[in-house]
């Protein structure tokens, strides 16, 4: 394996060749099921290279054993690493244990034995939970660690804090090619849309879309509809990691977003409008808020070349149809017990 030392890599630029190829490569997309793996999947269909995947039935990522196992029979060359356990605030705050337990074990797993077996280059993908409640907005990535954490979600905060560090220290002790990709509040195709333990635009999504079919004069939400988020499609999200396996080498994070956001009560009114709902909203606002507000400063992937390309609107008309056309499939899913792993995906009773 080649060494990797930060003071003299090449920075990536836009326009010019990759820093790294992923044409002839042996690509892992740990995670494929989800969300964000599937989508990383889609997305690396145009990079000629073979595709590796496993599911949980067939290797539990928890396992160090089976894990190694596994990479050294398949030897990926890139390692995507999109699995996770995941969900919404009341998920968060009712198993915070299982958070914790379970995505320390795969991304310390995963990344220990990619080193051990000599991959080449592996983007562990994280979460803008791992910032300060109440960090300066929009969050840039030099305010991770400086105050304390949304309480209702620490424990995925900290494990997804310690897949960067881990990142960071085979870098610097082993010269590794491992680099991390923070992305904001996801949606898309393949999203959770239980109302129980989703996040705050699929459970949106759906109790809308349910209020227009029963034809409900009032549906009610949690908290007050002030907080303000950012919504970045899964799309773009996927598009974005394999920007950074080609573009980028360091060991600084690198925050994934829109740039832009909303409160909760403009994105109800933008769903109401695209689904066709005409009936008005009550907020329980016994019901917690979380963050007051949570925007990603991303200007360090705007400098690296990369933007996000779909509008909220857009994004919502086409995860909307995707729901439609897959309703019955989708809401079989989200009633199904909590899976242990192989998830990925981001942060919804409103989860947020």
């Amino acid at each position: 394996m080649t060494r990797i030392d930060d003071a003299t890599m090449a920075k990536p630029v836009a326009g010019i060749r990759p820093i790294y190829d992923l044409a002839g490569k042996r690509v892992w997309v740990a995670g494929h099921l989800g969300m964000v793996g599937s989508a990383i999947v889609r997305c690396l269909a145009t990079e000629s290279c073979t595709i590796l995947s496993v599911d949980r039935r067939s290797l539990d990522l928890r396992r160090q054993a089976d894990v190694e196992a596994w990479m050294s029979l398949h030897r990926p060359d890139a390692v995507f690493i999109a699995a996770a356990k995941v969900g919404g605030i009341h998920a968060n705050n009712s198993l915070p244990a299982d958070f914790i337990y379970d995505n320390l074990l795969i991304e310390a797993n995963i990344i220990h034995t990619a080193r051990m077996l000599g991959v080449e280059k592996l983007l562990f993908l994280g979460s803008s939970c791992i910032y300060p409640k109440l960090a300066p907005q929009p969050m840039a990535e030099d305010a991770l660690l400086t105050s304390a954490l949304e309480a209702t979600n620490q424990s995925y905060a900290v494990a997804k804090i310690a897949g960067i560090q881990m990142c960071q220290a085979y870098r610097h002790q082993h010269g590794c090619d491992f680099i991390s990709a923070m992305p904001t509040n996801l949606y898309g195709p393949n999203d959770n849309f239980d109302l129980m333990s989703s996040h705050v635009l699929p459970a949106l999504l759906r109790k809308i879309h349910v209020g227009k079919q029963d034809r409900m004069e009032r549906i009610e939400l949690w908290g007050t509809g002030s907080p303000r988020r950012e919504f970045l499609h899964v799309d773009d999200a996927a598009g974005a990691c394999i920007f950074l396996m080609k573009h980028y080498s360091d060991s600084q994070h690198v925050n994934v977003g829109f740039g832009d956001d909303v409160s909760i009560r403009e994105l109800a009114e933008l769903i109401a409008n695209v689904v066709g709902y005409r009936g008005e909203f009550l907020f329980d606002t016994s019901k917690p808020d979380g963050p007051p507000r949570k925007l990603l400063n991303v200007s360090k992937m705007t400098e690296l070349g990369w933007s996000a390309r779909i509008g909220l609107r857009e994004g919502i008309e086409s995860t909307y149809q995707w729901l439609v056309n897959n309703y019955a499939e989708a809401i079989s899913k989200s009633r199904k017990p909590p899976a242990p792993a192989h998830q990925s995906g981001t942060h919804s009773p409103m989860h947020r």
